[in-house]
């Protein structure tokens, strides 16, 4: 008998508020990196209405940086510059940064973990890169949207916008599309019907057709509550971490209890995540499993992971303890060896920051072995 069923993920925009936020976080963060490798840090933005607050904590030795020229770089450089909006890179800016505390970097100086948690890591064979495929289509998505918009493809467009995949699956395989969905802001004197033609044809076909999949155009939604003219923080607060789903695997796999963006590599929350990453991509990608879930976990000032499991789903080709085998044998998941062997140190995070930190091979972590 067939087992039928539907799975939604979604996917944001550049420019969307929480994503602006994540953005500047990690900027922050590269740029220290640049002046201090073994710089330590973990910082928030928040945006609103008219403006930015940047807080958190940030320890490194070099040049001062200028925390608001960072964030209005950004800010701009994402196409919020029209005073429309309400929301600008001459926006006001407001910084609380202090150093990281004393006690936690005890712990970390020894190379122990920068705090406790636990991290999942997901791949699975639904696409090319191993990654599901509602994500997939919702990041591609979205990546068209800001491409479009910013090369003037579709040049009413305005920052900002949110896509939705839900995928027809049968027996546990992907078969075709359900329904999208699309939010985006535009020009006050474009129509409605034009936004949705020009989506359609100009941003969800040639992305469907790299994936040989089709749509109807009846199971399209474009700005489901009629038109949309202004977005950005001005319409909705953003801060930092609030899109650990759509930086994941959009809920098809499980997650961490912490985000990623702002912070440096000592934290666990991201170099682990990652590590558990490149150990799943790893495991599918050799055949040894059609889907593998790494699980670790960690205790602060602590060097090892205080749990390493794999779960492959029924799915495994071979042992569960020769993927085992496989898995420790690929990286060693102490904090420094998960920065030693995916070269963490380096600049690199605030490419991370919009479109999924996973799937995307210009990463260490999503290389094969």
């Amino acid at each position: 008998m067939q087992k039928t069923s539907i799975f939604t993920s979604e996917s944001v925009c550049a420019g969307h508020p929480d994503k602006i936020c994540d953005q500047i976080s990690d900027a922050i963060l590269d740029s220290v990196l640049t002046i201090d490798p073994k710089g330590r840090v973990a910082v928030e933005t928040l945006v609103s209405h008219k403006q930015v607050v940047i807080a958190g904590e940030v320890t490194y030795i070099g040049k001062k940086i200028d925390y608001k020229k960072i964030a209005r770089a950004e800010i701009k450089r994402l196409g919020f510059t029209n005073k429309l909006f309400n929301f600008t890179d001459k926006s006001d800016i407001l910084v609380n940064v202090h150093e990281q505390s004393p006690d936690i970097a005890t712990g970390v100086d020894n190379e122990g973990a920068g705090d406790q948690g636990m991290m999942f890591g997901y791949a699975c064979n639904e696409t090319a890169n191993l990654m599901p495929l509602p994500i997939e289509l919702s990041h591609q998505l979205a990546m068209r949207l800001d491409e479009v918009r910013e090369k003037k493809i579709i040049p009413y467009l305005r920052p900002d916008g949110k896509t939705q995949v839900s995928i027809n699956y049968v027996n546990d395989k992907p078969v075709s599309v359900n329904n999208i969905v699309i939010a985006v802001p535009h020009n006050e004197d474009i129509k409605l019907s034009k936004v949705k033609s020009d989506v359609i044809a100009k941003v969800i076909k040639p992305v469907l057709k790299k994936f040989n999949l089709t749509v109807d155009k009846k199971d399209v939604v474009v700005n489901g509550t009629g038109v949309w003219h202004i977005g950005g923080p001005s319409s909705d607060t953003g801060v930092t971490g609030r899109k650990i789903i759509v930086d994941t695997y959009g809920g098809y796999a499980r997650v961490g209890g912490g985000a990623f963006s702002g912070k440096d590599p000592s934290k666990v929350d991201r170099s682990g995540a990652y590590a558990a990453r490149f150990i799943a991509k790893n495991i599918v990608a050799k055949g040894l499993a059609d889907k593998a879930e790494v699980r670790l976990a960690y205790c602060i000032g602590v060097k090892e992971p205080t749990m390493q499991e794999v779960e492959t789903f029924g799915t495994a080709k071979v042992s569960a303890k020769e993927i085992d085998k496989f898995a420790k044998n690929l990286i060693h998941t102490s904090v420094r060896g998960i920065i030693e062997k995916l070269d963490l140190l380096k600049p690199q995070y605030k490419k991370t920051a919009a479109y999924g930190h996973f799937g995307r091979d210009e990463f260490s972590w999503e290389k094969v072995e």
